[in-house]
């Protein structure tokens, strides 16, 4: 449907559906989030889930009494082209689900649906990091890895609308086994779930080098997770430390990797474990810095931490509803 007169000035609800929770805003036109909402992810059940992305509409929208835009939504999974079906989900039980129409025909609002990662790259862009690229790539790191590029100003998705997956890109032969089925995964070495499976590596082999971690969660390895490997390197905890430059080290690798098909002007790191800033992004650089094609006869890309924080999937998806009312995409 096209915009009525006054609606471009109206907010629109973001959603950003991730495998632990379902956070949603209602966001102004300048990317001002207004209220906020959320539940938790109930991962394993497709019905749930939907349950709980509704849920958060409901909330946002019964706390306004003036209309809004649209839902905008951005989900951890690999969506089609035109963002109907989602075609997989390694963290959340999606498998080809008819995402849009459901919560079309249940919401009944004008709606954009997409990768979460697609959202935040599109909201670093439009706000943050990233604003005024001619080529910007977007990094999250959270349970696993997602991406987005935005490219001249659009959002580009890629023939059948999985581009900027590169998680799953392969980095070591026969390594770790991934949810996407494959092995040597990038989000298996560059992820906060890789950062606490090499902690409980390391303190199952090594509990004396691990004694420090382990003093948090009472000599028990199996319980180690990222989280307290963040904690433990703030406060100086050097295994802590050298395990969040281990990341870091294959954050950087990878940026190369994909400097050397892409060439972006700037790489924007978000998701949960970005919030480790500096300590993830140095040795990052560094790496990349070694790593490069070309290095010393090429420029490479910035590295930056994202700007919005926890909140760009939700305000990314919120613009991109705004605008495909806009342009009668809906």
């Amino acid at each position: 449907m096209a915009v009525e007169s006054g609606a471009a000035d109206l907010p629109a609800l973001g959603i950003d559906v991730g495998g632990t929770k379902v956070a949603g805003g209602l966001v102004a036109p300048d990317g001002t989030v207004l209220a906020t909402a959320r539940r938790a992810t109930p991962g394993a059940s497709v019905s749930e889930t939907e349950d709980a992305i509704a849920a958060v509409v409901e909330e946002l929208a019964g706390a306004r009494s003036a209309p809004v835009v649209g839902v905008g939504i951005g989900a951890a999974g690999w969506f089609d082209r035109t963002g109907d079906t989602v075609l997989f989900s390694p963290h959340l039980a999606w498998r080809n689900s008819t995402l849009r129409k459901d919560l079309a025909a249940r919401l009944q609002q004008p709606m954009w649906v997409g990768n979460d990662a697609d959202a935040a790259a599109w909201a670093e862009y439009r706000y943050g990091a990233a604003r005024g690229a001619d080529l910007a790539l977007m990094i999250t790191l959270g349970t696993g890895i997602g991406g987005g590029i935005v490219m001249n100003g659009r959002l580009q998705r890629g023939a059948h609308g999985v581009a900027g997956e590169w998680g799953h890109m392969r980095v070591v032969p026969d390594g770790r086994l991934c949810a996407c089925g494959n092995r040597g995964c990038w989000e298996q070495y560059a992820s906060g779930t890789a950062l606490g499976q090499t902690a409980r590596e390391v303190a199952r082999n090594s509990p004396a080098a691990a004694a420090l971690l382990l003093e948090r969660v009472d000599d028990d390895a199996d319980r180690l997770t990222g989280e307290h490997v963040a904690t433990a390197a703030a406060e100086g905890d050097p295994l802590a430390l050298e395990l969040l430059a281990d990341v870091g080290h294959w954050l950087g690798q990878g940026i190369a990797d994909l400097a050397a098909v892409l060439d972006p002007e700037v790489v924007v790191i978000g998701g949960g474990v970005s919030v480790l800033g500096e300590m993830l992004l140095a040795p990052a650089r560094e790496r990349l810095r070694r790593a490069l094609p070309g290095r010393g006869f090429r420029p490479g890309p910035r590295v930056v931490a994202a700007r919005l924080g926890a909140q760009a999937g939700l305000v990314g998806a919120a613009d991109l509803v705004r605008r495909a009312v806009a342009d009668d995409e809906v």
